[in-house]
Formats: structure tokens, sequence, C-alpha cells
């Protein structure tokens, strides 16, 4: 009866399968974690000139080897989970000012200003202008994280907040932000060069902030005046190429797709 009762073993088959589905689940997280990527300094593509070889000798992390953290961080949609909804630990709270300006249309632009908290190494005025990424304004953590790096380096710095973006500032006309509309912008440059006229402005975008600060830039010569320089970060450069890109199932790209339109109609909606 003993005998019967016993448990026949499994088929060495089965170990197989096993370690077939460990190895194959080990594959899946090598390759989504780009582990296999090897590390290397960053590609500087620049014009040999007075300005290059300066900001090349006073930042020389830019030619050193990226050295990522480790298990996560060669895989960008990990980082970006991870920086873009968590954040980090203790992200800053930096302190401001928001200012209201009236546009033409009757439309209410609105940035943060945010003071320096020590004097700037050359002893100077400097103002950072600052324009967030699609649908971010100052609260976003980036930004926060940003400004008080700043702030206590010496910048002065002025956040736009884009049209239609900050959840409790209702717009006041029949239109939100766009994708290359700078009249928010200039506005609150033009606050800033009236309010501070001896100060210098550092000109900063985020991906779709760096499309917008570089064509307010370029619209008039005007617009250059008392500019140090222009730093664009993550900028995309042609809008129909970037919406092939996004309809692709290649590296998840269709996901972000759907992520951002999510968001933007989120945004529509809670003006509707």
């Amino acid at each position: 009866m003993s005998a019967m009762l016993e448990t026949p073993e499994l088929p060495a088959v089965f170990d197989g399968v096993k370690l077939a589905a460990v190895a194959a689940v080990l594959y899946v997280i090598v390759r989504c974690l780009n582990l296999k990527s090897p590390t290397a300094p960053p590609e500087l593509i620049y014009q040999d000139s007075a300005l290059a070889r300066f900001l090349l000798k006073s930042c020389p992390l830019l030619t050193k080897e990226y050295i990522p953290p480790l298990i996560w961080g060669k895989s960008g949609h990990i980082q970006t989970a991870l920086y873009g909804k968590m954040g980090r630990v203790r992200s800053p709270h930096p302190y401001g000012h928001r200012k209201y300006l009236t546009m033409p249309d009757g439309a209410t632009a609105t940035f943060d200003l945010f003071e320096p908290q020590s004097e700037h190494c050359i002893g100077e005025d400097v103002t950072m202008v600052i324009c967030p990424g699609i649908a971010n304004h100052s609260e976003k953590q980036y930004i926060r994280t940003f400004v008080d790096y700043a702030q206590k380096n010496g910048y002065r710095c002025a956040v736009l907040n884009h049209l239609g973006a900050l959840p409790n500032i209702e717009l006041t006309s029949p239109r939100m932000f766009t994708y290359g509309c700078t009249w928010e912008f200039g506005a609150m440059v033009n606050y800033i060069k009236k309010t501070y006229p001896q100060t210098q402005l550092v000109v900063v975008g985020f991906s779709l902030g760096g499309n917008i600060v570089c064509k307010y830039l370029g619209e008039s010569q005007a617009n250059q005046e008392r500019v140090l320089c222009c730093v664009s970060v993550c900028q995309g450069y042609s809008a129909l190429r970037a919406q092939e890109t996004f309809m692709q199932w290649d590296q998840c790209r269709r996901f972000y797709n759907f992520l951002m339109a999510d968001n933007m109609k989120k945004i529509i909606l809670s003006h509707r």
C-alpha cells in the first residue's frame, strides 16, 4: 500500500524545461536592462572655437566615461520611470514667487521666480530663464532639482509654467501651450529684462522647451540681447520624424506615444 502512495519521480525533461525557463527569464532581464551595453564617454560634436575649448576645460565631466548605477542604470526605460515618476529620495522644494502676465489675447501666462541663495562665482547678476518639457511646469521634480542646484550656485531662476499645465491655474483664453508658440516665454524674458536691467541671461530648455527657446532666440536679433548662452537639453529636432518613430513598437516607443497622448488628453479635458 505504501508503495502505491509514493509520488512518482518527475521525468528528467522537466528539469530541462525549468532550466530553459530560467535561462529565458535571465536573457529577457539582461536585454531589457541593457546589462551587456558597454560604458563609454559621450560623443561630442562641436566646432573648434575658443568657447568650445573653454567649455571642455571648464567641464571635464563631458569627456569622462559615463558609469551608470548598477543593475538598472543602463536601462533608459527604468531611469525614465524611476526619476520621472518617483524623483529623488528627497526632492528639494525651492521657494519662489509666482508671477502672472496678461497676454494680448487675454491668456494669463505664469512663471515662478527663484532668487539666488549665494553669490555667483564671477560676482555678477546672472538669471537662468528656463522652459520645461511638454506639459511641464515649475513644480515638476526635475525642475525643482535643477533650480535648487542653480540657486545654490548663485543663479536667479525664472521657470515658465506652460499655459494650461498647472492644475490649479485656469485658462483665461481659448488656447493652451503649443509646440511652437514662444509668446509666453518671450513675455517672461521681457519681464526679467525690465525688472533686472543689470542681469545677464542663460537660456535653458528641456525637451519641448529646447525647441521653444531655440526658436525664440532665432525669431529676432533683439531676443539675443544680454544672452550669454543657450542650453538645450534632450531637444527633439524633427517633429515629423519623431511622429514616425513614436508609431514603432521597437524599444516600446509606441507605449510612450500612448502615455504622452493620454497626458495631453487629461490636460485638455481638465479645461473643457
